[in-house]
């Protein structure tokens, strides 16, 4: 039997506005400094993260410690640091989900920009010391679960999930200090792989703010109009409609195709950002994934498990297209969802 344990009642006060009730009265919250415990992380190789493709954990002592933080070149005004932007979006967690478990943040970063300090401008590569190194990373992704609030989907279980991207190459750091972009997410991860599964509702992809308060009360503006029941709902569904093997190789083919298709006729048709790359490991993962394979003997497949083969291919994007493409899993599912019950939109991925 399925479990759900959304809305406890300590948090009446202001889950609501995250569930639905429109009728909620919703407070402006106001800013207060706030740190994510600064607790040192066991290295466990074996431990599955969120995102996968040329990406290394990190935790926020290291993020904090050794690190520098770029600024905009022409008026030297400082960006929003990693460790601030995961603190803040950390702390409008806590504020909305009071009473709540709220787990440490698993931290994933790639594209390193090295430095040296001005003593060892004329020094040679082989006698640089540690000490004269600088570093920050392009690219950062961040995400934490709520374990209190969860669901279970098809024998999986979903927590509720917060992530987050910031990507400095989609900054312009030779100029003055503009409002600076991030990508936020609330809600669901699937304990039994880790993929994230991403809703409309509970996604920007080009989030602004100057400053930490600005990202505090957008951040919370997105989190409010979250509908965690919708999205639980759509979700749900997808274990009741069925992909035959032929409209399963149908997909992966008609997706290939996608990419080459002239422009005239790709517009037409709806967004599909999955690679060639992607498409072989969801190729793979129907005959050899542990969770969601086919089943011996059977020529077909619920949705459920074609959107988790979907999420899961989406852990090798990079970190400034992985959000995106984990919305753009969710739109494909739901669109083969409706093709199956004779919408036109999606119809031609599976026909």
């Amino acid at each position: 039997m399925n479990t759900t344990t959304l809305i406890p009642s300590q948090n009446e006060g202001l889950l609501p506005v995250l569930f639905g009730n429109n009728n909620t009265r919703k407070e402006e919250p106001t800013y207060t400094s706030y740190e994510v415990v600064n607790e040192p992380v066991r290295k466990d190789k074996r431990k599955k993260h969120f995102i996968e493709a040329n990406t290394e954990p990190i935790d926020m002592i290291r993020l904090k410690s050794d690190c520098i933080v770029p600024v905009f070149s022409k008026d030297n005004e400082m960006t929003i640091s990693h460790p601030s932007f995961i603190e803040t979006v950390h702390k409008v967690a806590s504020e909305l989900f009071r009473g709540e478990s709220i787990d440490e943040p698993d931290i994933m970063v790639s594209h390193v920009i090295k430095g040296r300090i001005p003593e060892a401008i004329h020094k040679p590569v082989a006698q640089l010391l540690e000490s004269d190194k600088t570093i920050y990373y392009e690219r950062m992704a961040f995400a934490f679960e709520i374990p209190t609030i969860y669901e279970t989907i098809d024998g999986n279980r979903v927590n509720l999930c917060i992530t987050g991207v910031r990507a400095y190459n989609r900054e312009n750091l030779y100029s003055k200090k503009v409002a600076e972009r991030f990508s936020v997410a609330i809600g669901f991860q699937n304990k039994v792989c880790c993929n994230l599964c991403t809703f409309t509702d509970g996604f920007k992809t080009d989030l602004r703010a100057t400053s930490q308060h600005d990202l505090f009360r957008e951040v919370m503006k997105l989190f409010q109009q979250y509908d965690a029941n919708k999205h639980l709902r759509l979700m749900k569904s997808f274990t009741s409609s069925y992909l035959t093997e032929h409209q399963f190789a149908q997909f992966l083919g008609k997706s290939r195709l996608y990419q080459c298709l002239p422009a005239k006729e790709k517009k037409l048709l709806p967004n599909m950002e999955l690679t060639d790359s992607q498409v072989n490991i969801i190729a793979k993962a129907y005959y050899h994934d542990d969770n969601f394979k086919k089943e011996h003997g059977e020529n077909e497949i619920n949705l459920w498990k074609f959107y988790n083969m979907l999420t899961g291919a989406n852990k090798s994007s990079y970190i400034d297209n992985f959000l995106d493409r984990s919305l753009n899993s969710t739109q494909l599912t739901e669109g083969i969802d409706r093709a199956l019950h004779g919408d036109n939109t999606y119809k031609w991925f599976i026909e």
